[in-house]
């Protein structure tokens, strides 16, 4: 079900990390990518390179495969780009007519949970046999909850009923219904706990989902299990772990202390720059409903477990990746003093001799998925 390796596609981590996303969670060629991989440098490069390989997987009737260049082809699109909706909606459009054969015979059934004047999408699947647990995943930052559809029928066939969904600022969601991020992400979680009459369930999130899904366990307690799928005590902090302590402490320092104004000159010099720093400011501005850079880092700054996490009380299982260049594993010691008050705390780093060592252990999906279901079972049956 699930591929397995680790590719240097391109000499850009960002880059290569991505394209290996490709692969591993959308249903990307490898030897295909190999290919053209290295002639990406910018968004651009990169729209075109996906659009150029999807119109080719289309023409051939690799539908996974088109499916994944249009699904990753949007995501460097710039929001304000009359072509990103239109690639987003094809890219659904495609994955619902592959998959078809699983909504028709009702082994995966859609819903769409009331939520503030719109709907949060979920997908379910039934466990086969047994019932072990329930579980709700969502992702992240750029998260589409159809890249965890092979997850949750990995996990179904574990014995988990399992429910995945995009929240406020994820996938459609965002796209279609111009919601926005919040920090208060008990609010989605509980909307659809309510709805479904859930309870004593496990949470799970990726990236981003590593801070969401302990913030929502603080606040509702029917989530009896929390798995943060990365390391994630602050945005803030996430953001700036690759400076030197000196530098993260004068920039956390100077936001305490409102002095905010030199930076947006400072942000905009680096879009200037460097069009991946253009792209990843001016889509969290979009996500998290931001005018400025500076008030975007404002945003991030509320997605924190440092006031909360005494009311964390759960099972809590955190799983980093070595090699990951967006979190640095040295703020597990961060996550770690500020879970006071966890039933129990479990921390699992993935590597590159694993394949898993990337963000989200995204060449070994198996392996990771395994650690989840074996961490469940083994509380289930204590």
């Amino acid at each position: 079900m699930f591929k397995k390796g680790t590719y240097l596609f391109n000499e850009n981590e960002n880059f290569n990390f991505q394209l290996n996303r490709v692969v591993m969670w959308d249903g990307g060629d490898e030897k295909e990518l190999s290919e053209v991989g290295k002639d990406i440098h910018d968004s651009s490069s990169w729209v075109e390179t996906m659009k150029m390989l999807a119109i080719k997987a289309e023409k051939e009737n690799r539908k996974e495969q088109a499916i994944a260049y249009w699904r990753m082809c949007e995501f460097f699109l710039y929001d304000t780009d009359q072509e990103k909706l239109k690639i987003y909606l094809k890219s659904i459009e495609m994955f619902n007519e592959y998959y078809h054969h699983y909504f028709d015979k009702e082994i995966v059934k859609k819903y769409e949970i009331p939520y503030q004047n719109g709907y949060l999408p979920v997908m379910y699947t039934k466990a086969k046999g047994e019932v072990k647990d329930t579980i709700l995943l969502c992702g992240g930052n750029d998260s589409y909850y159809e890249e965890f559809f092979l997850p949750m029928l990995y996990l179904a066939q574990k014995g988990f009923d399992v429910y995945i969904f995009e929240g406020p600022g994820q996938g459609g969601v965002l796209r279609n219904q111009n919601i926005k991020f919040t920090h208060e992400w008990e609010k989605p979680v509980t909307a659809i706990l309510d709805y479904f009459h859930l309870d004593d369930v496990t949470l799970i999130g990726a990236s981003l989902g590593g801070y969401l899904a302990p913030r929502a366990g603080a606040f509702d307690k029917r989530i009896q299990r929390i798995i943060g799928w990365s390391i994630f005590p602050d945005f803030f902090d996430v953001l700036i772990c690759d400076h030197s302590p000196l530098f993260r402490k004068i920039m956390d320092k100077a936001f305490q202390w409102k002095i905010t104004a030199p930076f947006n000159f400072l942000y905009k010099k680096m879009m200037e720059q460097d069009e991946v720093v253009r792209w990843n400011l001016l889509h969290g501005m979009y996500a998290y409903g931001a005018n400025s850079p500076v008030e975007y880092v404002k945003k991030i700054r509320q997605f924190s477990l440092k006031k909360i996490a005494d009311q964390i009380t759960q099972d809590v299982l955190i799983i980093g990746a070595k090699e990951d260049h967006f979190i640095y594993p040295y703020l597990f010691k961060e996550e770690y003093d500020l879970l006071k008050n966890v039933r129990s705390l479990t921390f699992r780093l993935l590597t590159n001799q694993q394949d898993a060592g990337s963000h989200c252990n995204v060449g070994n999906t198996k392996l990771v998925l395994d650690c989840m279901a074996d961490w469940i079972w083994r509380l289930k049956n204590e």
